[in-house]
């Protein structure tokens, strides 16, 4: 019998990966949905209210124009059909599919620096979004949480992830950089920003003293500035121009290409900051920059997307069950700090 596997996408980070794990299944039908939430949240999704998250905005419609244009098939919220199986890149919410359906988590990225509202949520059981993805892992929703690294796997457990849960597999799109360095980017040797949408998740953000720190290192050197797809853009502009007015500022195209031939990469809370790392770039960051080589992501050549499928083809082969007897049958194998120079 055909199993149905549902990929919950988000981000086009989120999207693409999704994508490339589901390339990688066989014998089973793959449908694909934009980030979905329930009862409340649903409906201020549905008024716009929520468009600086991957409920809706930039994220989402990226996320529409890349399923449309892979011809991938869609199923919104997993309505369509029963499902065998789902495979989502954040539990931070956990929608009612997911609580009666055998999942698989992959971690997405670089998680955020836990603040003071990590343990409220943790002890309080607040909403897991209020503590962004510092909280990820966190529902126990789930069979296997995928993982970009043992030293990932190590900070989850002190979390409070149970360790049989995870498996260190790597992560796609941050397991092989190297190919990066083969692009058609046009520009070289020049200091790469890559901003943050931190003002519109409501953190604290004084740009104009970031901008006047990048002006400080690149020191004469030609700056791009490559934006946050989820920020104000109008306002980052003018921003921008008023202090680096010399600085080309991209807010279209693949920033992995730009990180690959820039010198120095200064960023704020991104996931491209692992990038940075790997292709040993001298690299500035709001985040803890010692810590994160500790956190670095395995390079295997470009095999995260097949070990996770593997792991989702082991819970498909096996006999159908409830939510419960998964949880129990499932035991995988086993301040720029600020701007701190690493180069």
């Amino acid at each position: 019998m055909t199993r149905n596997v549902l990929f919950i996408c988000g981000s086009l980070n989120q999207t693409t990966m999704m994508h490339q794990i589901a390339q990688r299944l066989e014998g089973c039908n793959a449908y694909f949905t934009p980030f979905f939430a329930d009862g409340p949240l649903a409906l201020l999704g549905k008024v716009g209210l929520l468009n600086f998250t991957i409920l809706g905005g930039r994220h989402r419609t990226s996320t529409l124009h890349y399923l449309e244009a892979y011809h991938l098939p869609v199923d919104y919220a997993g309505r369509g059909r029963r499902y065998d199986l789902i495979v989502t890149c954040t539990d931070l919410i956990t929608q009612k599919i997911i609580r009666n359906t055998p999942t698989v988590l992959v971690q997405e990225g670089i998680m955020e620096p836990e603040d003071w509202v990590f343990p409220l949520v943790k002890h309080l059981k607040l909403p897991r979004y209020l503590a962004n993805t510092a909280a990820t892992g966190l529902s126990d929703q789930y069979e296997v949480f995928c993982v970009a690294s043992e030293g990932y796997r190590d900070d989850f457990i002190r979390k409070g992830v149970k360790p049989h849960k995870l498996v260190v597999t790597g992560i796609p799109n941050f397991d092989n950089v190297s190919a990066y360095l083969e692009n058609d980017f046009p520009f070289r040797g020049y200091v790469l920003v890559a901003t943050s949408s931190a003002r519109e998740t409501f953190k604290p953000d004084d740009r104009p003293y970031f901008l006047k720190q990048v002006k400080q290192i690149a020191n004469g050197r030609p700056i791009i500035v490559k934006l946050h797809p989820n920020e104000d853009q109008k306002r980052a502009v003018f921003e921008i121009n008023r202090i680096l007015p010399e600085a080309l500022i991209l807010s279209e195209g693949n920033i992995y290409p730009m990180i690959a031939n820039c010198d120095i990469l200064i960023t704020q809370y991104s996931t491209v900051t692992f990038v940075g790392l790997l292709l040993e770039k001298e690299v500035y960051s709001y985040l803890n920059v010692e810590e994160l080589r500790r956190l670095l992501p395995i390079q295997n050549g470009g095999k995260s997307a097949q070990r996770i499928a593997a792991i989702c083809q082991d819970l498909l082969n096996k006999p159908r069950f409830d939510r419960q007897k998964a949880r129990q049958a499932f035991r995988p194998k086993p301040q720029l700090s600020y701007f701190r120079d690493t180069g």
